[in-house]
């Protein structure tokens, strides 16, 4: 589980240097030190777990005192009266359910609070790899973009030239000026996008992230270790923080039940006092009239007879709520099984589909060259060539996808697993082996 003190120490490390990061897990370590969810979620933590110390002083020992001074002047006589006092109190808890009750609860939740902490560490992880996985698509969505403009603008220009010899139609101009166009705007859109791209990264990392990492060219995916899809649903349904939060906020309201019943219960409490009290009276002052000092010890048995049907409506609302509760169990114990085998499943067609990308890849690159050579010697159209230009920049661009797509679905599963930690982030980061940098515009 995160704490804050290791947030510090982070802090502290990256605020001795220049802050930067060039790699999946230097991003992280940044977005764990600034981003504002996580720290939300251990204030919440933090603000929980105060609940079971509130509840535990309940039981322990209630001290308090009380001092007074007075002066009175009765109307009609020549003599004023004054008198001090001071009383001491002590009282403790000696049979009280609906406190134990609520003791036991509020433990419940601050597990539970510790375990959304995990959990939201964990969505933390997902939310900044997403984050950093967006910029290195739109990246490569970039770059394809840029070479298909300039294609398109070779092929604009060949068609022109042809025409001002009678070697092409005049359609034939038109339609590669609205591909190149088309293109050009393109391009000024996936600009804005990978832009929009950074500054989500930098919304988390509280600071601007330009040298990434991505995945090479022979970027081959693979299975994790860890069986197949039925064991990472019993490993999910064990482990995963959210759903042990869950558990855990059930146990608190099986307790509120009893504490809102206890209700009906007698209590039992001690009392010790200790009191001492001096009056004068003038006009002779100084004189001391009275003096009184004394203790008392005692037990206080209360008994509940009527409360006008609250205690009744308590414990309807702790039945509702404890409901709730076990719903939303079961609701988020279906959701993560099904999560959980729509990860696995979605790596193993992962693995295929980036497999079959860049083939695909490759077989639009070679009908693009070939289309070009075919144009050269008059056995293909421009609009030929245009088209294959598209196919070939849908094909980077779907790969592209496809790769990075594999790696989110990597850390799904994990997450979903709750296995899902720094561990993961560098076995992933290893695979980030080529070094990207924003375009000039970009920094």
């Amino acid at each position: 589980m995160l704490r804050r003190p290791l947030a510090l120490s982070l802090a502290l490390a990256l605020s001795s240097a220049p802050v930067f990061a060039e790699d999946l897990m230097q991003t992280y370590e940044l977005a764990r030190v600034n981003d504002p969810q996580l720290s939300i979620a251990e204030s919440q933590r933090l603000s929980t777990r105060e609940n079971a110390v509130q509840a535990r002083a309940g039981l322990l020992p209630q001290i308090d005192g009380t001092a007074g001074l007075g002066r009175s002047h009765v109307a009609g006589e020549t003599g004023t009266s004054r008198s001090r006092s001071y009383r001491a109190n002590l009282s403790q808890s000696v049979f009280n359910w609906a406190q134990i009750s609520n003791l036991r609860a509020q433990r419940d939740y601050s597990t539970a609070a510790d375990y959304d902490l995990e959990a939201a560490g964990d969505e933390l992880i997902s939310r900044t790899a997403n984050a950093y996985f967006d910029v290195l698509v739109a990246l490569e969505t970039l770059a394809a973009a840029e070479a298909a403009e300039e294609a398109f603008q070779k092929q604009f220009d060949y068609a022109d030239k042809r025409l001002e010899v009678g070697l092409a139609p005049i359609t034939d101009v038109h339609e590669a000026r609205a591909q190149y166009d088309g293109a050009r705007a393109n391009t000024i859109l996936v600009r804005n996008a990978l832009q929009d791209a950074y500054q989500a990264l930098a919304e988390i990392t509280g600071t601007p992230v330009n040298a990434l990492r991505a995945l090479p060219e022979d970027f081959r995916p693979e299975l994790p270790p860890g069986g197949d899809a039925e064991s990472w649903v019993q490993r999910a349904l064990e482990t995963n923080p959210s759903l042990q939060a869950a558990k855990y906020a059930v146990q608190g309201s099986e307790h509120g039940v009893s504490t809102a019943r206890a209700g009906h219960l007698p209590t039992l409490g001690l009392g010790v006092t200790y009191s001492n009290s001096t009056g004068w009276y003038s006009p002779s002052p100084g004189q001391v009239s009275a003096t009184d000092e004394g203790s008392s010890i005692g037990l206080t048995l209360t008994v509940p007879i009527f409360s006008g049907g609250e205690t009744q409506s308590r414990v309807r609302q702790a039945i509702a709520s404890r409901d709730i509760a076990q719903d939303q169990l079961e609701q988020g114990r279906r959701a993560i099984e099904r999560n959980t085998r729509y990860a696995y499943q979605a790596l193993v067609a992962g693995i295929s589909e980036v497999e079959a990308r860049r083939l695909a890849q490759v077989s639009a690159q070679s009908a693009y060259d070939a289309s070009q050579v075919g144009l050269e010697v008059g056995t293909r159209t421009v609009i030929d060539v245009l088209i294959n230009q598209q196919n070939l920049f849908s094909a980077k661009q779907q790969y592209a996808t496809a790769k990075y797509n594999y790696l989110r679905n990597r850390l799904l599963l994990e997450q979903a697993a709750g296995t899902l930690d720094a561990a993961t982030v560098q076995d992933v980061n290893r695979l980030l082996t080529q070094d990207v940098t924003a375009p000039a515009q970009q920094q």
